[in-house]
């Protein structure tokens, strides 16, 4: 079981910037494919972006393409989400997991944050 912690959310205007950070500790961090998930209240949680294990490739949902980044460090047990030119309908609660294959689906992954808040005002 490997143990995740979000850091880096906050509120930000339309147009702004922000950089998600997971932390990992546990199991060995390096060998497992990440993703990215949001949720509001009163809707089911979606998906954001996934990354394989190696960094080498990324994955992301239609609403955030162009916009936001995921990346990790092995190094550092960290995965980042930069998110760029942000808008208010990404206002939500973001998440990140951990799994053991390279996969966009929310019931593929095993372990996940506790999750931070994310405002984008207007």
């Amino acid at each position: 079981q490997v143990q995740l912690v979000e850091s880096g959310g906050g509120l930000v205007q339309t147009g702004g910037s922000l950089r998600l950070s997971c932390a990992a500790s546990g199991r060995t961090f390096s060998s497992l494919p990440m993703g990215w998930f949001r949720q509001t209240p009163g809707k089911n949680r979606e998906f954001v972006a996934a990354i394989t294990s190696t960094g080498t490739d990324t994955r992301y949902s239609g609403f955030v393409k162009g916009r936001f980044t995921i990346s990790r460090d092995n190094a550092k047990s960290t995965m980042y989400l930069q998110m760029n030119s942000l808008k208010p309908e990404d206002t939500a609660v973001y998440q990140c997991a951990a799994s053991t294959v390279f996969s966009m689906v929310e019931g593929t992954y095993r372990s996940w944050g506790q999750g931070i808040q994310v405002t984008v005002s207007s």
